[in-house]
Order: C-alpha cells, then structure tokens, then sequence
C-alpha cells in the first residue's frame, strides 16, 4: 500500500513539472485553475502507524476573491481524532477514511483567506490482521484561517493556516471502537496546516500531462513496486 501511495505522490509531482513548463509559454492567460495538497502526506514516510494518505485539491477561481475546491483524501488511522494524538488506547485496529468533498476559498485581504470544507467519509473499520470489519459514516467540516504564500511567478504557492474540525455525524461504529471514541471531544482546535500546490490557466494541460505520465508509468512502476 505504502509503495502505491508513493507511486501517485511522484505521479502528482512529475504532473506539477509539466504544468509549470507548459504554464511558462501561456504568461498572458490568467491562470483559474489550481491543483495541491498538504504536507499530511509525510505521515507516509512514519514506519510505525503510518497513515497511508493521499489528498489532492483542486481549486477553480470563480473571482478575484473567491475559489470553489474539490478535495478527495484518503488516509489511515489508530486512535480517536479527538485525542490530537495523544490517546491513552488505540482502537483494537484501525479506521481507513475516504471522501470526495466540497469547499470555498475566500480571499480576505491580499493572500489573507478563510476556507471551508465539508468531506463526507466512508469509514472503513479494520481489526489488528487489518481484516475488514464493517464499514460507516462520518461527516466532516473543517474550516481554517491562513495565509498564501506565493512564488515562481504567483504559480506556486504554500499556505500555512490554523484551523477548527468538527464531526458532528458519526455511523456504525463498532462497539470496541466506540468505547475508545467516547472519551475524547467530537472536534479538534487550533489544527496546524500547510498546505501547497500550483495554479495553471487551461485544464486541457492536464489530459496532456496525464498521458506523459502514463507514458511513464511502467518505469515508475519498476522502481517504486519492484
């Protein structure tokens, strides 16, 4: 599982540099589109625990101050969100979260900006064999507070933000899992976030950049899975 996630880490990489060379014969056209992630992904490289995670954001700039965001994410994890990773159990395994959601970016003076997100996860429910056990919901809102740091010409960006999460809505828990979650808060405060990514102008970039990277594919295959 680690080696595929590394796999679409280079892929999301290698689809960055040809954006951005292609992005510098187009310096007239103003750029809408944006793709990124978030630093979450080094919870990847821990050899205990790790999260197996994956997350690409998509931005589309609706105006000079408002962005409308699709966000899909997957990750992995071993003890209660409400616990900011300090929880005195860990589930008896763990709880695999996928979700596709949908946000809004606002721009409130200069790269000062406010965001918010709602991701409706699939929970899959896992015992210490990582045996599937059943699956749940959760709905997820997240809004945070941040500051866009850009350079390459306003194409590259990072974004370090503090934020707030609440799942208000949480279904069919397992009864072991429930009783870990029941000591802890439904929401975390002052969650720490750096986000990043690149904007381009024309999203018919991207379908010749996914055939180069297919192109590619087999080579990356070999090093990363062999």
């Amino acid at each position: 599982m680690r080696k595929r996630i590394i796999l679409l880490i280079i892929s999301l990489v290698f689809l960055c540099t040809i954006v951005f060379g292609q992005e510098n014969m187009q310096n007239n056209e103003e750029l809408k589109h944006s793709l990124g992630s978030s630093l979450f992904l080094l919870g990847n490289i821990i050899p205990e625990d790790a999260v197996y995670a994956f997350q690409l954001d998509y931005g589309y700039k609706l105006t000079e101050k408002d962005v409308l965001i699709v966000e899909g994410i997957t990750w992995r994890y071993y003890e209660p969100l409400g616990s900011n990773g300090s929880s005195k159990e860990k589930y008896p395994g763990n709880i695999r979260s996928t979700a596709i959601g949908v946000g809004y970016q606002r721009f409130l003076w200069k790269n000062l900006h406010s965001v918010i997100l709602v991701n409706p996860y699939l929970m899959q429910f896992s015992d210490e064999d990582d045996e599937l056990i059943q699956s749940g919901f959760r709905l997820y809102l997240h809004t945070r507070i941040g500051y866009r740091i850009e350079f390459f010409d306003n194409r590259w960006y990072i974004e370090p933000s503090v934020g707030f999460n609440y799942w208000p809505v949480s279904t069919n828990i397992p009864a072991d899992f429930k009783e870990i979650e029941d000591d802890y808060t439904n929401y975390n405060l002052f969650d720490i976030n750096l986000h990043f990514g690149f904007r381009f102008w024309q999203v018919s970039l991207l379908a010749d950049s996914f055939q180069s990277i297919l192109s590619h594919n087999m080579i990356w295959v070999c090093v990363c899975l062999g």
